[in-house]
């Protein structure tokens, strides 16, 4: 299966696997914004899920290392959206936290039963 996406913000990073085993894709925070304890992670990136296909948009399991959480615990995207990948966590305590360029999160494709 090929999965087209477009870079929205000239500083995104293609989505990538460090190996070919790996399940997900991980993806690169380009912008942070925070209200509150709430921080929105920008990817810069859109995918065009096949149909038949969703993505689930999980945390890294590197997220032990930060003070977050990924706020609805696992995404989901439909295959008819087509808009930018975006990510939240909550702030649990100021210790660390993900940066510009960082890898936030990591993107999975999946086939869903009809």
């Amino acid at each position: 299966m090929q999965v087209k996406f477009k870079k929205l913000h000239e500083n995104a990073s293609a989505p990538w696997r460090n190996s070919e085993d790996d399940a997900g894709f991980d993806l690169t925070a380009v912008e942070i914004e925070r209200t509150g304890d709430i921080l929105t992670i920008h990817t810069g990136i859109a995918v065009e899920i096949p149909k038949g296909f969703m993505g689930l948009l999980f945390p890294r399991s590197s997220i032990y290392k930060t003070s977050l959480a990924l706020t609805n615990s696992v995404g989901v995207i439909d295959c008819n959206y087509r808009g930018e990948i975006m990510c939240k966590f909550r702030v649990i305590n100021e210790d660390s936290v993900y940066s510009i360029g960082d890898r936030c999160c990591q993107l999975i494709i999946q086939e869903y039963p009809k």
